[in-house]
């Protein structure tokens, strides 16, 4: 995981970073080419309430991220729990019988 901040992680400024529709539509191009340089999330109205979000595919990116390396953590601490544990003998016997002894480097 990189330990870079992400506009994802700053304030929200609502000037900035909530447009109505009809602004977005207006200026479409120039709002999605400034997304990479904002590094924020868009928030996009429609009738005065929240509509959308739009995100640099960067950002969308280190959120999906994000999220598969804590449902990974999760999972392992729930087979912790669990005691779905496996040695590393085992392990090791396991993969040499499904794809054959391999001489390790040591």
């Amino acid at each position: 995981m990189s330990s870079r901040s992400t506009g994802l992680d700053s304030v929200l400024r609502v000037a900035e970073d909530i447009v109505p529709i009809g602004e977005l539509k207006a200026h479409l191009a120039e709002k999605i080419r400034d997304l990479r340089s904002r590094r924020t999330p868009l928030v996009v109205t429609q009738n005065g309430k929240a509509a959308a979000v739009l995100l640099a595919p960067e950002e969308y990116d280190h959120l999906t991220r994000q999220a598969r390396f804590m449902t990974a953590v999760r999972d392992g601490l729930e087979d912790v729990e669990a005691r779905r544990l496996v040695s590393d003998e085992d392990l090791e016997r396991r993969l040499d019988a499904q794809f054959g002894a391999k001489p390790f480097a040591r």
